[in-house]
C-alpha cells in the first residue's frame, strides 16, 4: 500500500481526540470509507458515542481510553491497535485542551498541562507512528493544526503556543524523513474557527460564553480536509477556509497591524453576549465526558452560525482546474482587448 492510498482503500487509522469535535467527525469520515478507526481519547461517554457513529458509518472502531500526555500509554495504545487490526496506515493527531483567559490569569501548572496534551500529545503520537511506519517505509501522519499555528491571538496564549510548537516540530520531522528518503509522509492541516464542543468544555475564565471567531465552519468541513490530506500527503500543508489563508497571509506581511487589530477586537470577538454558564465543565485535568458523563458529539453550540462547506478548500483541492480556468479567462480577456485595440487602429 503506497503513501497515497486511494480513498476507497481500507485502512487502519488512529485518531486522537476522537471523542468529540474534529476528531469525532474525522473518525466518521474515515469510517465511511470502511476504515478501521482506533479512537483515542479520555472521555468514556464520548468514546462510546464515537464508536457507535463509526459502526453506523460502516467502519470498525477500536476504543482506547488514553491520555495522550502519557507517552507510555500512547505507545501501548499503538501496540494494541497493531495487535488487533494490523499495521497502522495513518495517524491523525487532534487531541488538545486549553484555557480561555489572559496570560496573567493562567497558572504555570495549567500552561504545563496544556503543553503536555496539546503539544507533547502530538509528539508522542507522531513518535509512536514513526516507530512503526519507518521500518515499513510507508504511512501518513496528519497533524490537525490551526491558523493560530502562525498567528497568536489574545485569550488563547496556551493554545497558540502549542500550535506554534507543533508547526516547528512537524517541519523538523518532515526534513528528517526527506533526508532519509523515507516513504513515510507527514503533513499538517491548518484549520479555521470550527463549531466544536471545546467552547463548552475548555476551562474558561472569561466573563462571557467563549465562541469561535467568525466565520465558523462545521467539523465535517475539517474532517473532509483531513481525509483529503491523508490521500495527498505529498503536500506539506493544507489551509482550510478563506479566513485561515487570509490570517496566515496577512501575518506574514503586516504582523504589526494584526497586533493592533487583535488588541482592539480579539477580546469581544471571542465571546458572545451571554454570561459564561456557572456550571460549565472544564476538561483540563479530567474529561468532561467521563464515565457516566455527557457525550458532547462532534458539534458545538454554534450550528446556526456555522458553514457546512468551504469554497477556499474546494478551490485548493481543485487548484489545477481553477488555474486552467483562470488562465483561459485571462487569455480570452487579453484576446478580446487585443481585438478591440486593433479595431480602433
Amino acid at each position: 500500500m503506497s503513501t497515497t492510498n486511494a480513498p476507497e482503500e481500507r485502512r487502519t487509522v488512529v485518531v486522537t481526540g476522537a471523542s468529540g469535535g474534529i476528531g469525532r467527525a474525522t473518525a466518521v469520515e474515515l469510517a465511511r470509507r470502511g476504515a478501521t478507526v482506533a479512537l483515542l481519547a479520555r472521555g468514556r461517554a464520548g468514546l462510546e458515542g464515537a464508536a457507535r457513529d463509526v459502526e453506523a458509518a460502516g467502519g470498525r472502531p477500536i476504543v482506547i481510553e488514553v491520555d495522550v500526555a502519557d507517552a507510555d500509554a500512547v505507545e501501548a495504545a499503538a501496540d494494541r491497535v497493531e495487535a488487533e487490526a494490523g499495521p497502522i496506515d495513518a495517524w491523525v493527531n487532534v487531541a488538545f485542551t486549553s484555557v480561555f483567559a489572559p496570560a496573567h490569569d493562567i497558572a504555570p501548572e495549567e500552561y504545563r498541562r496544556v503543553t503536555e496534551v496539546s503539544y507533547l500529545g502530538y509528539v508522542y503520537g507522531t513518535l509512536a507512528a514513526l516507530k512503526r511506519m519507518r521500518p515499513r517505509d510507508r504511512g501518513v501522519v496528519v497533524q490537525v493544526g490551526s491558523a493560530l499555528a502562525y498567528r497568536g491571538i489574545p485569550l488563547q496564549s496556551a493554545y497558540c503556543g502549542a500550535k506554534h510548537a507543533i508547526q516547528g516540530f512537524t517541519e523538523s520531522v518532515r526534513c528528517e524523513l526527506m533526508h532519509e528518503k523515507s516513504g513515510v509522509r507527514i503533513t499538517m492541516v491548518q484549520m479555521p474557527a470550527v463549531n466544536t464542543p471545546q467552547f463548552s468544555w475548555v476551562l474558561s475564565r472569561l466573563p462571557k460564553q467563549a465562541q469561535p471567531v467568525p466565520p465558523i465552519y462545521q467539523p465535517e468541513v475539517a474532517a473532509r480536509a483531513v481525509a483529503w490530506a491523508l490521500d495527498h500527503p505529498q503536500r506539506r500543508e493544507w489551509w482550510v477556509g478563506a479566513s485561515t489563508a487570509g490570517t496566515i497571509g496577512l501575518n506574514a506581511v503586516v504582523p504589526g497591524i494584526l497586533d493592533r487589530y487583535l488588541a482592539r477586537t480579539g477580546f469581544g470577538s471571542q465571546q458572545t453576549s451571554d454570561p459564561r454558564p456557572p456550571d460549565q465543565p472544564a476538561n483540563l485535568w479530567e474529561p468532561a465526558d467521563g464515565e457516566g458523563g455527557r457525550d458532547f458529539g462532534a458539534h458545538g453550540i454554534f450550528d446556526a452560525q456555522a458553514h457546512g462547506s468551504s469554497l477556499q478548500l474546494w478551490a485548493t483541492r481543485h487548484r489545477r482546474a481553477v488555474g486552467l480556468t483562470a488562465a483561459g479567462a485571462i487569455a480570452a480577456l487579453a484576446g478580446a482587448l487585443a481585438t478591440r485595440t486593433a479595431g480602433r487602429s
